[in-house]
């Protein structure tokens, strides 16, 4: 089994976020939170944790099934997790 990874490579690896980069920008901005917490990029993922990703279109809630041991393809990243819930978010028009 695996160690720990960091929340920001978790979510590149299983492409939940396109880039590293993102994902930590993503954090910084509070759209990403572990538990219900707000979380910051290199805190560690576990196997069961639940993680709530607030995108502009939509809200993803998973959780951690397992983590992986390196660059995963895109089929497979859905081995990792499991989706609580992918919805449509309301957009604001001005």
């Amino acid at each position: 089994m695996r160690g720990p990874v960091r929340l920001d490579q978790y979510l590149k690896t299983c492409c939940l976020i396109r880039r590293r980069s993102e994902a930590k920008r993503a954090c910084e901005n509070g759209i990403v939170s572990v538990g219900g917490t707000p979380a910051k990029a290199s805190r560690e993922v576990r196997a069961g944790d639940a993680i709530a990703i607030a995108f502009t279109d939509r809200y993803l809630d998973i959780e951690v099934l397992a983590l992986p041991s390196g660059n995963v393809s895109k089929a497979r990243a859905q081995e990792f997790y499991r989706v609580d819930r992918d919805e449509a978010r309301e957009t604001l028009d001005f």
